[in-house]
């Protein structure tokens, strides 16, 4: 299963909905890496680079909050956080094998899709209904 960028993932905001769709294709290329071979070098470099562009896609999003006085940003910055420990923990599952198992691609699917979607419906679309009032 890999990551789409549906309709509703849509906030109306073009430059939240241009990160979200990077974040979706490196999520895309992170799945493609465990795929090749478990290509284990790859995949930490694909993961390195899937962690480093969400602390920057999380600071863009933090920083709106902030500029319109959303009154949900210390939730939504703690579901953030929260998004990174995963990250973190998926480094060093990574680190310990030899490759990407399986067990580390369903974390991947469980932790890292499944959460994007939930996040990006209910909590980014919050930001963009509560900016557009």
């Amino acid at each position: 299963m890999y990551a789409e960028f549906t309709d509703d993932l849509v906030t109306g905001n073009t430059l939240i909905d241009s990160q979200h769709k990077e974040l979706l294709d490196k999520i895309n290329k992170l799945l493609d890496s465990c795929e090749v071979g478990n290509d284990k070098l790859m995949a930490v470099k694909t993961l390195d680079y899937l962690a480093d562009y969400t602390d920057f896609h999380f600071s863009a999003e933090e920083k709106l909050q902030q500029e319109i006085g959303y009154p949900g940003y210390e939730q939504h910055k703690a579901q953030h956080e929260a998004f990174k420990k995963t990250i973190s923990e998926l480094e060093e599952m990574l680190a310990e094998e030899e490759g990407p198992s399986n067990a580390f691609v369903e974390k991947v699917h469980e932790n890292v899709i499944k959460w994007f979607y939930t996040h990006i419906e209910g909590f980014d679309r919050s930001v963009a209904e509560y900016k557009f009032m």
